[in-house]
C-alpha cells in the first residue's frame, strides 16, 4: 500500500523583547542558572503579571508579514500540568482567543515550484525553565538540576496547517519562518540558543484518502536537518507498524539525534487535560486600528516582494535573487555593492560564490562581514577597468578578507596590477612560440584544444599578471603562421 505523510509544524520563537513577557527581568542568553527569574516569573504568591507591549507589537508584526487575520480581542489563559521546570503548575497561554487568526506563506521547494501553507493561529505564551541532565557544575550521575531563566521569555508560537505532504516540504515551511522572523526582527531566530524550536505531527494516510491518520508529535527539534531525519524516521516507523496490522498510538516522541530515532515520551494529551481558563490576572487584549498601523508601519519589504523586485530589477534568475533574499542583510548587502560597481551579475556572483564561502568558512554572519559592501563594490570595479583578471581578484580578495587593505591597497602592496601593455603580452608570446615548435605544428594541424597550452604558458610567465583577452587576440593572429 502507499501510504501518505500528513505533516503540521508547531514553531516557538523566541521574541527579541529585553523582558520577559509578565515581568521585569532579563531574557539575555548566558547567565548564570536562576540569575534571571524573579517573583513573579516564578509565580509567589501576591505577585501580579504584567504584560508586555514589545512582545504584542512583535506578535502583531508577524501576522501581518503572513497576511493574517489580527484579533482586536484576544485572550491569555492558564495552560495546567506539572513539570519540573514549570515552577507556577500553569503556563500562561492563549487558547479560544488566539492574537493571530488564518494566514498562509508561499515555499519555493526544491524543484522550483511553489507551495503555499496554511498558518491556522499564532499565539503568545511564555516559556518553561529547563531541566538540565548531569550537564551542570557539581552534578553526580543521575541528577538533574533546574534552571529557570527562560520561564517567563516570550513565546509567539506558529502554528500550520497539516498542508505539508513530505519532510522536505516540512523543511521548506520551518525554513521559511525562520527567515520571516529573522527577517522582521522579531526574533534572532538562533536555534542553538532555543530561541527558535519546532515541534512535528506527523500521521500517514493511505494515498488517495481524505482522512487523517493518527498523528504522533516530536518535540524541541532544534535544527532543520534534524527536523529531516526525525519525520523520515517517524514515516518509516509508523508505516512499519500499519504494514504489520497495527495501530498508531497518539503520543508525544523526542528525536534522539546521536541514535538517529524518535522515542516514546508520553501519551499525547489533549486540550481538556489541560483545564484552560481565562487567566484571572490578565484582561483582555483589546487592540484598535491605530496600534495595528503604528505597530507595522517600520516592516520592510517582505522577502517574496523583494525576490521578485531583483528578478525584475536587476534580470536576476529565480536561484540568485532566492540566495540574495535569505536574509535581509544579505539583501541590504547586495544592492549596496550593485549600486557601487553597477553590475548585478557580477555583484550576485561574487556574494553567493567567493563571499558566502568565506562566511560559511569562519561561521560570520553578513553583517560582520570582514570584507563591507563598499570594498566589494570597488574591487569589482578595478576588474572592470582591467586593473586585476577575475582569477588575480580572487587572490586580492583572499588578502581584503584577511584584513590587508581595500582592492587598491591590497593590488598596490602586492603588485597585481595586470599587465595590458600589448608590446609586453607580444614579446612573452613570440619567445613562448619560439620555444615549443611541435605545439604550434599542432595548432596549425587543426587542434585548436593546444591553444590553452600557449594561454597557460603565457600567465605562467607574466605570473597571472597578462589580461586573458588580449593574451588570446595576440596568439590567435600570431598562431595563423
Amino acid at each position: 500500500m502507499q501510504w501518505e505523510p500528513v505533516i503540521g509544524l508547531e514553531i516557538h520563537t523566541q521574541l527579541a523583547t529585553e523582558s520577559k513577557i509578565f515581568s521585569g527581568a532579563a531574557t539575555a542568553f548566558g547567565a548564570a542558572p536562576n540569575t534571571q527569574a524573579c517573583a513573579v516569573d516564578l509565580g509567589f504568591p501576591g505577585v501580579l503579571p504584567v504584560l508586555n507591549a514589545g512582545a504584542v507589537r512583535r506578535a502583531v508584526q508577524f501576522g501581518r508579514a503572513v497576511g493574517a487575520e489580527i484579533a482586536p480581542r484576544s485572550v491569555f489563559a492558564r495552560k495546567n500540568y506539572f513539570y519540573p521546570d514549570l515552577p507556577k503548575g500553569y503556563q500562561i497561554s492563549q487558547y479560544e482567543l488566539p492574537i493571530v487568526g488564518r494566514g498562509n506563506v508561499e515555499v519555493v521547494l526544491e524543484d522550483g515550484s511553489v507551495k503555499t501553507v496554511g498558518v491556522t493561529r499564532a499565539h503568545l505564551e511564555e516559556d518553561a525553565g529547563k531541566s538540565l541532565h548531569e550537564d551542570f557544575p557539581g552534578a553526580h550521575r543521575g541528577m538533574t538540576g533546574i534552571d529557570l531563566n527562560r520561564a517567563g521569555t516570550p513565546l509567539l508560537e506558529i502554528v500550520s496547517e497539516p498542508d505539508m505532504r513530505s519532510p522536505a516540504e516540512a523543511v521548506a515551511y520551518a525554513r521559511k519562518i525562520h527567515q520571516l522572523v529573522r527577517w522582521i526582527g522579531i526574533s534572532d531566530g538562533n536555534m542553538q540558543e532555543g530561541s527558535f524550536r519546532v515541534d512535528a505531527n506527523i500521521s500517514l494516510r493511505p494515498l488517495g484518502e481524505e482522512m487523517f491518520g493518527t498523528r504522533t508529535e516530536i518535540k524541541n527539534i532544534n535544527s532543520f536537518r534534524f527536523l529531516q531525519k526525525a519525520l523520515e524516521f517517524e514515516i518509516e516507523r509508523q508505516m512499519d507498524v500499519l504494514e504489520d496490522g497495527g495501530t498508531v498510538v497518539q503520543e508525544t516522541r523526542l528525536y534522539d539525534a546521536h541514535k538517529d530515532e524518535t522515542r516514546s515520551m508520553r501519551t499525547k494529551e489533549e486540550a481538556n487535560d489541560y483545564r484552560y481558563f481565562p487567566d484571572p490576572d490578565l484582561l483582555p487584549v483589546e487592540l484598535d486600528d491605530a496600534f495595528i498601523d503604528t505597530a507595522t508601519a517600520d516592516l520592510p519589504e517582505l522577502p517574496d516582494a523583494m525576490r521578485h523586485r531583483l528578478m525584475d530589477t536587476y534580470g536576476l534568475n529565480d536561484y540568485d535573487a532566492a540566495l540574495l533574499t535569505s536574509s535581509l542583510p544579505m539583501a541590504a548587502y547586495f544592492e549596496q555593492v550593485t549600486a557601487g560597481c553597477g553590475d548585478a551579475k557580477q555583484a550576485a556572483n561574487w556574494i553567493t560564490g567567493a563571499l558566502a564561502a568565506a562566511l560559511n568558512k569562519s561561521d560570520v554572519d553578513i553583517a560582520a562581514s570582514p570584507v563591507s559592501a563598499d570594498a566589494l563594490a570597488g574591487l569589482i570595479q578595478r576588474i572592470q577597468d582591467d586593473t586585476i583578471s577575475g582569477k588575480i581578484a580572487k587572490q586580492v580578495f583572499e588578502a581584503m578578507w584577511a584584513g590587508e587593505g581595500d582592492a587598491d591597497q591590497v593590488i598596490e602592496a602586492k603588485g597585481l596590477k595586470q599587465i595590458t601593455d600589448t608590446g609586453a603580452i607580444e614579446a612573452m608570446i613570440d619567445a613562448i612560440i619560439q620555444a615549443n615548435p611541435q605545439q604550434v605544428e599542432q595548432y596549425r594541424a587543426g587542434k585548436e584544444k593546444v591553444l590553452g597550452f600557449f594561454v597557460g604558458q603565457v600567465m605562467k610567465q607574466s605570473q597571472g599578471k597578462a589580461n586573458p583577452q588580449q593574451v588570446n587576440a595576440l596568439l590567435k593572429d600570431k598562431l595563423k603562421g
